[in-house]
């Protein structure tokens, strides 16, 4: 079975069929949308995929965060089937369905947001849940301006766009809306130089509180908002001591905390959310918005909230015609039921195990790694020209990618100057194949060491 097969390239890629339907895609759709592997994929089992050649991948990028419960999960398939035959689709604002209902239910039970009770709305993308939950914020206080992150990235609508860290993904896209204000993410591996990380958290959260003076004053901050492990920042863990601060500056200013657990989210940290660990200290956030890996790749995402909050929102402001999409709310009940009786938080925390423990080894053996990170299943590896200088290596995570997909093992990388490689391997991966893709990371490693 492919759900259980290893790595297996016979050819060098892109194969005859892959080069073939890679032209069709040159032909028929905009080269902005990018795609720098030479990957056609014919099915998807588990953490492995096949493609039209015949040749076999371990993915550690699961579409980006989104297969957190594998390919083709044979009780997902028959959630969507079952609801296939009923109906797609019906919007809320028009019919209510129970789809929606048990779905927004199941999570309310599990939401690490403040408040007693709890209640989620449904949306279709990262983007849109992060939108809503400023919307959210914005309507409740009735204040104006947002507080982001150097590192973020939050989405490609016009507000999300302007809220992200990183110009590539604005190239030409301006004018953009007012009242976002960035601060500096607590990147504690570039914190400045002779700083403890005690230190180092109280510079952060300096560089906010100097926000207020040098910016917007905290009486007109809606929000602020952060991603507990940054993904196309590098894969950087916001430090636990940091966000308790961040919490108790955002408890004083009457300003609402929104995490953006979009890639976090779902058994990847080791727990379903990130806030589970905050939720514990004390310091959960006001609002939650998370997508990816909610539907096992159908389009769904949420916001989620106390009804305290949700029920101070000015009607006809958030929603949306997909919102809760029939089909995706099936899919996604099957995930959670899923990752629950599984108990997939536990096999992230199996697979960071075995992980950590290779690349903090690679780091001593390496001249080039200079930093290794993670919380849960998300992990990062950072490139380095030099371990003193910490000057990023792009060009060498370049070659490590190219290289490595050619032996079958698909990785990608993030941060702000591309020298980060990113871990999202689907959790159902068996541990044969998890040491299979270390082998290849290694044996690549080696190569270009050499």
């Amino acid at each position: 079975m492919l759900r259980d097969a290893l790595p297996k390239v016979n050819m060098p890629l892109p194969g005859p069929k892959a080069q073939e339907a890679i032209k069709r895609r040159e032909a028929c759709m905009p080269d902005a949308i990018k795609c720098g592997y030479p990957l056609v994929i014919k099915r998807g089992e588990g953490a492995m995929f096949e493609d039209v050649d015949g040749n076999i991948f371990l993915d550690w990028v699961a579409g980006v965060g989104v297969l957190n419960i594998g390919y083709s999960h044979p009780k997902l398939i028959e959630a969507v089937k079952e609801q296939s035959e009923k109906y797609f689709h019906a919007m809320m604002n028009i019919t209510t369905h129970e789809r929606y209902l048990e779905y927004a239910e199941k999570i309310n039970k599990i939401a690490p947001v403040r408040g007693k009770e709890k209640k989620t709305m449904f949306v279709n993308s990262g983007a849109e849940a992060v939108e809503n939950a400023v919307k959210i914020a914005k309507s409740v206080t009735g204040r104006p301006n947002v507080i982001v992150f150097t590192g973020a990235f939050h989405g490609r609508t016009m507000l999300t766009m302007t809220m992200t860290g990183k110009s590539a993904y604005a190239v030409g896209m301006g004018p953009f809306p007012n009242g976002i204000f960035r601060a500096e993410f607590p990147n504690l591996y570039r914190r400045p130089k002779g700083m403890t990380e005690e230190e180092g958290v109280k510079f952060y959260i300096d560089k906010i509180k100097a926000l207020f003076i040098e910016g917007t004053p905290a009486k007109d901050v809606a929000c602020i908002v952060f991603e507990p492990v940054q993904g196309e920042g590098g894969f950087v863990p916001a430090p636990f001591e940091w966000v308790k601060q961040l919490r108790e500056l955002c408890d004083e200013n009457g300003i609402m905390m929104i995490a953006d657990e979009v890639q976090t989210g779902w058994s990847r940290s080791g727990k379903m959310f990130v806030s589970e660990y905050y939720k514990e200290k004390g310091m959960e956030p006001d609002i939650i918005a998370t997508a990816k890996s909610m539907a096992g790749g159908l389009p769904i995402s949420c916001v989620m909230a106390s009804k305290e909050v949700m029920d101070k929102v000015t009607a006809g402001v958030i929603g949306g015609t997909y919102g809760g999409n029939a089909l995706a709310c099936a899919s996604g009940i099957a995930v959670l039921d899923v990752m629950v009786s599984e108990d997939y938080p536990a096999k992230a925390r199996k697979i960071a195990e075995i992980c950590m423990d290779r690349f903090n080894k690679w780091k001593e053996k390496y001249s080039f790694i200079g930093d290794v990170r993670a919380i849960g299943a998300m992990m990062g590896v950072e490139f380095v020209k030099d371990k003193e200088t910490k000057e990023p290596y792009p060009e060498l995570v370049t070659q490590i990618v190219n290289k490595a997909v050619q032996k079958g093992l698909v990785i990608e990388a993030a941060g702000t100057y591309n020298n980060v490689i990113r871990f999202l391997s689907p959790l159902c991966v068996t541990e044969e194949q998890l040491l299979a893709g270390l082998a290849i990371y290694e044996e690549v490693l080696d190569e270009l060491n050499k």
